[in-house]
C-alpha cells in the first residue's frame, strides 16, 4: 500500500490535543498543500484564517456559542443542556492549539445572469474548498499532528464574520482544528464499496 493510500486509512478526527504549540513553519506548509488543490475553473475560491492566539481563538469561540444558543433555544433544548453543549463548544475551540477557519468567495469565479447557473457555480466553490480542506487534512496527518474539521461556521456566518472582521462577501464555511494529538481514535466503521459504488447505473454492482 502506498504511503497515501496509508494516510488516507489512518488520518482521524482528534478532538483532544497536547497543549504544544504548533511550529508556525509546519502550519505553513500544511497551508501550501491546500492552496495546491484543484479548484473549478481554477478559480482558487479557497481563503483561510489562521488563529493561535489564545483570546482570539476564546473570542470566535464565544460567539458561535451565543449563535448557538439561540439556535438550540428555537430547537426546544432545555436551558441546562443548551448552556452545558455551548460551554463544551467554547472549550472545544478554545483549547485547541490552533483553528483555521475555511472559507470561500466568489470574486473570480464565473458570474451568470441565470440563478440557477449561479446556484451551481456556488456549489463548485464549496467543492473547491472541500478539496482544499482535505489537502490540509492529508497534510497534517502526514506532519503527525491531529485534526479535526468542523462545520460550524455554516450555521452562524454573521457571528464568525464580526468576530473575524471577514467581508461580507467571503463565507466562512468550517472549522479545522489542529495540534499534536492526545487521543488517538479507533476507525469509524464505512460502508462497504458494494453499497456506495455503482457500475454504469444505480444500484448495479461494481
Amino acid at each position: 500500500m502506498s504511503h497515501l493510500s496509508d494516510a488516507i486509512r489512518e488520518r482521524r478526527s482528534t478532538r483532544k490535543y497536547l497543549q504544544q504549540p504548533v511550529p508556525h513553519k509546519v502550519l505553513r506548509e500544511i497551508l501550501e498543500a491546500a492552496r495546491w488543490a484543484p479548484s473549478a475553473h481554477n478559480a482558487q475560491p479557497s481563503r483561510f484564517i489562521v488563529l493561535a492566539d489564545p483570546l482570539a481563538k476564546r473570542s470566535l469561540a464565544v460567539a458561535m456559542a451565543q449563535a448557538w444558543l439561540a439556535d438550540l433555544k428555537k430547537d426546544g433544548d432545555s436551558p441546562a443542556s443548551r448552556r452545558a453543549s455551548a460551554d463544551a463548544s467554547v472549550e472545544r475551540f478554545a483549547n485547541a492549539p490552533v483553528l483555521v477557519v475555511a472559507c470561500l468567495t466568489m470574486n473570480g469565479v464565473k458570474q451568470f445572469p441565470n440563478e440557477e447557473r449561479q446556484r451551481c457555480e456556488h456549489d463548485l466553490a464549496v467543492q473547491s474548498l472541500s478539496a482544499a480542506i482535505q489537502n490540509l487534512l492529508l497534510t497534517v496527518h502526514a506532519k503527525q499532528l491531529g485534526s479535526c474539521w468542523y462545520c460550524a461556521p455554516i450555521f452562524c456566518k454573521s457571528a464568525v464574520r464580526k468576530a473575524l472582521k471577514i467581508p461580507d462577501d467571503v463565507e466562512p464555511q468550517a472549522i479545522i482544528t489542529i495540534g499534536y494529538p492526545a487521543e488517538k481514535p479507533n476507525p469509524p466503521p464505512r460502508r462497504p464499496l458494494k453499497e456506495t459504488v455503482f457500475l454504469n447505473e444505480w444500484g448495479k454492482a461494481l
